[in-house]
Formats: C-alpha cells, sequence, structure tokens
C-alpha cells in the first residue's frame, strides 16, 4: 500500500477520539499540543500487579487492557488512548498512594537514589488496529530530610498519585536528574502519543 492510497484509507476512518482516563493532567498535556478528546471514558479495571509482574510489563498491560475496554463501547466509532502510569524502585511497583503512610515510605525509597518511571500508552483505530508502547525515564531525587518528608505529606499531593509523588507540583523540588520524557513522567509522552495516533491515521493538529 502506498503513501497516498494509506492517506485515503485513513480519512475514511471517523475522526473522533475517546480518552480512557480522568486524569486531569493528561487531558492538560494533550491540549498542550492542540488535541482536545471528544470524549473522555475511564477503564473501570483491577490494576493490582501479577504475581511477580515486574513494573515495565505491568505498564504495558495496563494500558492496553483499559484500551480494549474502553474501545469496546465504541466499536468502529472512534480512537482510543489510554494510557498506565508505573513507578519502579527496582524490581518493586510502588503503589499509587491513598494513605500518608504509603506515601511516607515510597519517599523513603526514593530519597537519594534513582528509580524509573514507566507510562504505557495503547491506541485503538476504529478499524480495530491498536499500538501499544511503554517508555520508561529515570529519575534521581535528591536525600530528602526529614522536614522535607513532613512538609510534603502534609501538602496531599501525593494522594492517588503512582510512588507518592507529583513532578510538576512541589516535588519537582528534590528532581536533580531525570534521562527521558518529562512529560511521561507527569503522565503522557507526548512525542510518542503523537506518533503512536498518526500511525494509526488519527490527524492530529500541525504544530
Amino acid at each position: 500500500m502506498t503513501k497516498q492510497t494509506s492517506d485515503i484509507e485513513a480519512k475514511k476512518l471517523p475522526q473522533r477520539l475517546v480518552l480512557a482516563s480522568a486524569s486531569p493532567r493528561r487531558l492538560d498535556l494533550l491540549a498542550q499540543i492542540g488535541i482536545t478528546p471528544d470524549a473522555i471514558e475511564p477503564a473501570d479495571l483491577d490494576e493490582t500487579p501479577f504475581p511477580r509482574e515486574l513494573p515495565r510489563p505491568l505498564a504495558s498491560r495496563l494500558a492496553a487492557q483499559k484500551c480494549l475496554a474502553v474501545a469496546s463501547k465504541f466499536p468502529n466509532k472512534a480512537y482510543i488512548l489510554a494510557a498506565d502510569t508505573v513507578v519502579g524502585v527496582g524490581r518493586r511497583i510502588l503503589p499509587k498512594t491513598e494513605t500518608a503512610e504509603e506515601a511516607r515510605e515510597c519517599l523513603r525509597l526514593l530519597s537519594g537514589r534513582s528509580h524509573r518511571v514507566y507510562t504505557g500508552i495503547s491506541a485503538i483505530a476504529p478499524d480495530g488496529k491498536q499500538s501499544t508502547s511503554t517508555i520508561e525515564t529515570r529519575v534521581t531525587f535528591k536525600r530528602l530530610t526529614q522536614l522535607e518528608c513532613d512538609a510534603y505529606i502534609r501538602s496531599g499531593e501525593w494522594r492517588g498519585i503512582a510512588g507518592g509523588y507529583a513532578i510538576q507540583g512541589l516535588a519537582g523540588a528534590y528532581v536533580t536528574h531525570i534521562s527521558g520524557s518529562y512529560t511521561s513522567i507527569v503522565g503522557l509522552p507526548l512525542y510518542e502519543v503523537r506518533n503512536v495516533l498518526q500511525g494509526l491515521g488519527y490527524f492530529t493538529p500541525i504544530i
């Protein structure tokens, strides 16, 4: 199939995008590159890791499953974009912290060392084609003092966030080095998302 034929076929697909996430951070990131989803439909999945599942495969699996779950509600009607972010310290998967105790334990593990943030992205076109990839970013934290940990816990920024911190917030002051995609840490690797959507035939804005 030539590129011209491929473009013609893509134009036949409905140019409607559904974001399979309720994250305001992901919505803001898409807006940053001129993409506004036509609908938001969070996927309701059990995100519990399988026994001995590693951080990277978990991010990839959850993104793909979320995408498929939401696609079943819009058969042949829209592009579906899903993502999942997992923070790993070695082979250990850090939780999406819901309690101060969980957040404090995450800060203890992150303090003074490097960890990896994996964001899986998955998209499905109206014709059923699916593309899934996982982006890895290495992040290094300064050694945190007790006062810094206490202050961050009081901020409440950690609530419901993978690894217990939001790099776009107060925790940005603790990061000494990043190797990889900053937007992936926030929740959506924009370069890869744009490429995946374009590859499936979704017309992203020219920026």
